[in-house]
């Protein structure tokens, strides 16, 4: 649509206008500067420096606030440090709680020690591990049976691939068995145990395989993938699953172990008889074991010991996570107490304002503290005054107001009111910190407006009301440590 000729003439005056108030604008600032320079070269040269540099304070004072401010606080992870020195030290600090943790350095010190190579068979139930296992150790006493999840822990075992060439083999749980979730954990983690891991598979990768496969290569484990059981497909469709699994991962190794075949059984006097024997074709696995046994475990133990190192940070800090959390409610359970306290303590009208505004502060400061995460009297003052604004019409604050009007009655009114006023604040402290530890826990600095929703969310009715016994019992509590002192 074409705009109108008096549309088009408003536009050109206003560009005109706006064109002739910049460039006056310009003229004015231009001038109050030459004015202001030339009035003091008139000064002496002392008064003249001092006038300048307090013109400059001023403006640079102005300008930092403004960005302070304005500026959006970037969120930046913490890098946790991984290495082994770093892990210990983390040990150290919490103690008995890392007692795991501390078998599984010792272990993989251990395995390092020896220098012969580990290898897990991971995988899904009745892949045919064990089976497998046996094959290339057939020394080995391995339990092997058609129904699914025979193996019920890890087991590990010795043997010779040929004269000097030691192998460890380690069979564990299926991933995927039913109610086996801690059987799952234990096959992971003798997986990140190991020089090598064997995927075993007897069809196309499903999904939760292809989803274990991404899990143990984002460890940097070496991954071969070995399709079992290949003697149950035609060559044409296992040339065509083979292609297949080579574009998800390049070592593939197709073998035959487990189940039976019928043969001919000639005896002494030549006599032929039908007969069965176990399947077993791993030919090409066996050598390129051989071949990882010659070239040395020691290639393979750098990536070995990081993979061991990555899964004691992460359950450094979970464990981490959850003392913190613990600590954080500590915190929030205290500074409730003291607000409820603080409510009952003050007096005079509004000194109740004064007393909690101290605490909040001082809660913030705690939690930030607690989290590592450092906060200027700045931010907290800030934040305890937006907070405080979205107090206006919660349940909490109306308690508050009411408790407070309470105390103006002698008697039952002074005690109830006072009781109330308590309660109304221990609710609001338990709801600002609950807010503020969540929103810290997770390692992305503070973001004050998710602290904010978080806070709205807590102050909600229903939320209030389920936290209502434990806070009046809370200040029940404070209002006999008040007695008391």
């Amino acid at each position: 649509m074409k705009l109108s000729t008096n549309i088009r003439w408003l536009l050109s005056a206003l560009v005109l206008a706006t064109a002739v108030g910049l460039l006056a604008s310009l003229i004015y600032a231009t001038d109050a500067a030459l004015s202001i320079l030339e009035r003091l070269q008139r000064l002496p040269l002392i008064l003249a420096l001092t006038i300048g540099t307090l013109m400059a304070t001023v403006i640079g004072a102005a300008a930092w606030l403004l960005w302070r401010l304005l500026r959006r606080k970037a969120v930046v992870k913490p890098n946790r440090a991984q290495d082994r020195g770093a892990i210990e030290a983390r040990l150290t600090k919490i103690g008995t709680l890392g007692s795991g943790i501390a078998a599984e350095l010792t272990e993989l010190d251990k395995r390092a020690a020896n220098g012969e190579l580990y290898v897990a068979l991971f995988g899904d139930v009745s892949a045919g591990k064990s089976s497998l296992a046996r094959a290339l150790l057939p020394g080995q006493n391995i339990a092997t049976d058609v129904r699914a999840g025979t193996t019920r822990q890890v087991n590990v075992y010795r043997g010779e691939l040929a004269p000097g060439e030691v192998l460890h083999m380690s069979d564990v749980p299926g991933a995927n068995e039913w109610q086996g979730e801690s059987r799952a954990v234990a096959a992971r983690e003798e997986a990140v145990r190991a020089h090598l891991v064997l995927f075993v598979v007897d069809g196309d990768l499903t999904r939760s395989q292809r989803e274990e496969v991404d899990w143990l290569e984002k460890f940097g484990k070496p991954l071969w993938l070995v399709l079992n059981k290949a003697d149950r497909y035609t060559r044409a469709e296992l040339d065509t699953l083979s292609a297949h699994l080579k574009k998800r991962h390049r070592d593939l190794f197709v073998v035959s172990a487990g189940g039976t075949e019928r043969v001919d059984k000639i005896d002494a006097d030549g006599k032929v008889s039908r007969g069965e024997r176990i399947r077993m074709d791993v030919g090409v696995l066996r050598s390129a074991l051989r071949t990882a046994i010659r070239r040395g475990a020691g290639i393979l133990e750098g990536q070995r010991q990081r993979a061991v190192e990555k899964i004691a940070d992460l359950k450094l800090a979970e464990i981490e996570t959850r003392e913190r959390a613990a600590a954080a409610q500590r915190i929030v359970r205290e500074y409730a107490q003291k607000a409820a306290v603080g409510a009952l303590a003050a007096v005079a009208p509004g000194t109740d304002l004064v007393i909690q505004g101290v605490l909040a502060t001082r809660l913030l400061q705690a939690l930030s503290d607690l989290y590592g995460v450092r906060m200027s009297q700045l931010d907290l003052d800030a934040f305890v005054a937006l907070a405080g604004g979205r107090l206006r019409g919660t349940s909490a604050l109306v308690l508050a107001i009411a408790g407070n009007a309470l105390k103006a009655f002698p008697g039952l009114g002074t005690i109830g009111g006072g009781l109330v006023h308590a309660v109304a604040y221990a609710m609001i402290f338990d709801s600002l910190g609950r807010a503020v530890a969540q929103t810290l826990a997770r390692g992305e600095g503070f973001d004050q407006n998710n602290a904010l929703d978080s806070l709205d969310a807590s102050l909600r009715r229903e939320s209030l009301l389920e936290r209502a016994p434990a806070l009046l019992k809370l200040a029940l509590e404070a209002k006999h440590d008040h007695r008391g002192e």
